[in-house]
Order: structure tokens, then C-alpha cells, then sequence
């Protein structure tokens, strides 16, 4: 069963700008970053991308914030 508590109704998947990273997709709640499983998957460039969508999707909505707090320093951009 998905736990469906109030962190996961107030996050969002936004861009994540900080030392060391730029561009990358996190958590507006908190410093979780996506970190894919390895190169783009697919026989085409729209395959590609809907896999890595579908594997950003899946892994945002599994993380738990709480395994990942807040880092001073960074900046969210939606």
C-alpha cells in the first residue's frame, strides 16, 4: 500500500540549481534530486523520453522526504 499522507500532497517535481548540480529534478520539499539508473533507454528519441519520464515519476513519487532534508544553499526553480 502507497502511503498517501500530507508530504506527498504538497511537494512538486521542480528544477534544482545548487553547487555542484544545475538542471536537475528534486523535490520542492526537500533535497531529494533525481538521479537516473543509467543512459536513456528506447528505440527511439519520444521512447527516450517517455521512459525517462515514466523512471522520474516513479522514483519521485516512491522517495520519502523525510530520508532527505533540506540543504542551505540550493535554489528551486518550478
Amino acid at each position: 500500500m502507497v502511503y498517501e499522507g500530507p508530504e506527498r500532497s504538497s511537494r512538486k517535481l521542480v528544477r534544482v540549481e545548487g553547487q555542484g548540480f544545475r538542471g536537475w529534478w528534486g523535490c520542492s520539499e526537500c533535497a531529494w534530486v533525481f538521479n537516473p539508473s543509467g543512459p536513456p533507454i528506447g528505440n527511439s528519441l519520444d521512447e527516450m523520453k517517455q521512459n525517462f519520464q515514466v523512471q522520474l515519476s516513479v522514483k519521485f513519487a516512491s522517495h520519502a522526504c523525510a530520508m532527505h532534508p533540506r540543504v542551505k544553499g540550493v535554489k528551486l526553480s518550478s
